[in-house]
């Protein structure tokens, strides 16, 4: 059963978040990189975009905690679901963020003129498990979240304002940690109710360490070797 939901957009220090939360131990955390090649759980996930039923136990068996895409998509479905679950909504500086998302997620999920096409369409036929994940994210973050329209800076940052100003309207006080994650274990630590660790805060996966990844994983697909169970986190 979940103890924690993450309700910020990807690209808020989510990573960093359930690599914290993990720590914490309200682990596992469910994160976009938490799906690998699980092809059933990312069918669920896009089932789930449709509008069909979800079973929540189900679809999160084995997860204490949420954070990031696809599930901060659901995360009122979710505070609905458990309503003793505090919820987090991880925030940053709005321009950075999306810089941070157009520069990652966005380029790795659509395809560019040259030879980033290629090694994408490329990638599509090796790996079954990214070119099904491309399609939930399409239909999570980039349709469902974005309305196909990210590239339009101005109409993507009034999505990430409305989304985090809708939490706080919905989300109780008590209930609710609005956290950026440069505050490091201070405020989550008081939240959660545990000890701060003796241990510098995770910081994760920041742009230049996830093109690293993009761009390790792209070789290790391209000449038909496993993915590492670190090199899931740069798939969109």
């Amino acid at each position: 059963m979940l103890q924690v939901i993450g309700a910020g957009l990807g690209r808020t220090g989510t990573y960093s978040l359930k690599a914290a939360l993990e720590r914490l131990g309200h682990g596992p955390c469910h994160h976009m990189s938490s799906l690998g090649g699980d092809l059933d759980r990312i069918h669920e996930w896009e089932a789930a975009a449709r509008g069909e039923p979800v079973a929540w136990d189900d679809l999160l068996a084995g997860y204490r905690a949420t954070v990031d895409w696809p599930s901060c998509f659901f995360w009122q479905e979710l505070a609905d679901v458990y309503r003793q679950a505090p919820v987090i909504l991880t925030v940053r500086d709005p321009a950075r963020w999306y810089a941070s998302v157009r520069d990652t997620i966005y380029r790795s999920s659509h395809r560019q003129p040259g030879w980033h096409g290629l090694a994408m369409w490329l990638e599509d036929r090796v790996c079954a498990g990214l070119r099904v994940r491309r399609r939930m994210c399409e239909r999570v973050i980039w349709e469902g979240t974005f309305g196909s329209r990210f590239d339009d800076p101005d109409f993507a940052l009034r999505v990430f304002a409305w989304h985090n100003a809708h939490v706080q309207a919905v989300i109780p006080d008590h209930r609710l940690l609005v956290y950026d994650v440069g505050q490091g274990w201070g405020p989550l630590c008081e939240f959660l109710g545990v000890p701060r660790p003796d241990e510098p805060f995770p910081h994760l996966n920041d742009t230049a360490a996830f093109r690293r990844m993009a761009s390790r994983r792209r070789r290790r697909l391209l000449t038909l070797r496993p993915l590492g169970p670190d090199e899931h986190t740069a798939v969109r």
